[in-house]
């Protein structure tokens, strides 16, 4: 039986979705009644007690959960969120209720006995609720108790060989799509990257020394499965030099309608005729597509934004010149606003010959300049703003181009130092003093 009576929360499960209520009533049933017959590490009614704080929090419109101040395992600075509930005498089950980031397999590729082995311990020495996964990607164990901490450690990196994930002002634990494992479109292998910069800044994402946090993503091509463009202050997004592949007997088996768009993905759906006009040329960002009974590309204006591939998969292909951009800044709102991220590097070869040193060279002069230049808790896309974009290009060390310009300038005067004049301003006011003597 409920300890708490939580009639805001059964709203939430009253509409057509599943809730997480029913998933936290589900686990406070099977603990009341012990039904796996484990020795709880952690107070029995800790479910029901968080249902009992949520509806506190919904009745009194703000939260009762407090930061308490440093809590982790002996070594790291990050990996263990500390949280605290306000009112342990009212909710003695939670009065502990840390979360555990731990780090997703590359790619998010997992087999059924590390997630039961992964549940194990957490029915055990937590709350029994997870999270699959977070935002930046971890698998997060929701609630547990400060003495259990060092066990969870133990039994995650001895016993299944797996490391906590990042929190605080660090590196977070970095993410990727699948990439080459599965995906036709990769244009360079994302867990490969993603899996040597993890083991060679594992120090930055132990132990917090950066203003504030940093991430990377990759996605393997610009359709973004991870959003990294969106969603990492440095992201890796696959892309070709050279000319999309047209197969134009292809393209007229589509315009024909021997082949369904999309991939057939909205079967069941009558689509009509397919047209190519209005269902590709017209919707081409760069209006660099045209058809009159064949398909023509202006490459050197295409955006590579993947519509017109995704659209007719089988008779376009990706380039065979492949690397990544990076992108730098994106951010969610914190203290100025959401930004998409800035292009930093138009193209770069993705070379694991060469253990990928020409990224490692960027991110570390990033780095450097942000640490330098950073405020306390302030993304580097804000340092970027406020500094502007060629600070960063001149820390990064990345030749200045023009498709890092988001717009033309509107100020049309352009004042230089006197360190970026060859000869210095002297030189200047001593010319200008002889055409006006003459």
């Amino acid at each position: 039986m409920a300890k708490h009576k939580t009639p805001l929360l059964d709203q939430l499960e009253s509409g057509p979705w599943p809730s997480f209520v029913s998933d936290i009533k589900q686990e406070a049933e099977a603990r009341a009644k012990n039904e796996k017959g484990l020795d709880y590490q952690i107070p029995v009614d800790c479910p029901d007690d968080l249902l009992g704080v949520l509806e506190m929090s919904y009745t009194d419109g703000e939260t009762h959960w407090k930061h308490g101040g440093i809590v982790g395992v002996f070594g790291y600075g990050g990996g263990v969120i500390g949280r605290y509930c306000d009112q342990p005498q009212m909710f003695p089950g939670v009065a502990h209720f840390h979360t555990v980031r731990v780090a997703q397999p590359n790619g998010k590729w997992y087999n059924t006995e590390l997630l039961r082995n992964l549940v194990n311990i957490w029915d055990l020495r937590g709350s029994g609720l997870t999270n699959m996964h977070g935002a930046t990607g971890d698998i997060v164990f929701l609630g547990t108790t400060t003495p259990q901490l060092e066990e969870i450690f133990w039994e995650l990196t001895h016993d299944l060989e797996i490391d906590l994930g990042g929190s605080g002002s660090n590196l977070r634990t970095p993410a990727t799509c699948l990439g080459m494992s599965r995906c036709e479109y990769a244009c360079y292998d994302t867990q490969e990257l993603c899996y040597n910069l993890t083991q060679e800044y594992q120090d930055e994402l132990h132990r917090p020394a950066f203003p504030y946090k940093f991430k990377f993503k990759f996605d393997g091509c610009p359709n973004g499965c991870v959003a990294a463009i969106a969603r990492s202050d440095l992201s890796f997004i696959g892309t070709w030099k050279d000319q999309i592949k047209v197969n134009q007997e292809v393209v007229a088996a589509y315009v024909g309608g021997e082949i369904a768009p999309n991939a057939g993905a909205h079967a069941g759906r009558d689509w009509g005729k397919f047209d190519i006009q209005k269902e590709v040329v017209d919707l081409c960002p760069s209006k660099c597509i045209s058809y009159d009974g064949k398909l023509t590309i202006d490459d050197k204006e295409c955006v590579r934004c993947m519509h017109c591939i995704n659209t007719m998969p089988r008779a376009l292909k990706i380039g065979d010149e492949r690397g990544c951009s990076i992108l730098c800044g994106a951010k969610a709102p914190i203290l100025d606003g959401p930004q998409m991220g800035s292009l930093l590097v138009p193209f770069i070869e993705v070379n694991k010959d060469d253990d990928f040193q020409a990224i490692k060279d960027i991110i570390e002069n990033v780095w450097d300049w942000w640490m330098e230049e950073g405020k306390n808790r302030e993304r580097i896309g804000e340092t970027m703003k406020r500094l502007g974009m060629a600070a960063l290009i001149d820390a990064a060390g990345v030749p200045v181009d023009a498709r890092q310009v988001q717009e033309p300038r509107h100020n049309p005067y352009i004042f230089w130092k006197a360190e970026d004049v060859e000869g210095g301003w002297d030189r200047d006011i001593n010319e200008f003093r002889k055409r006006h003597q003459r």
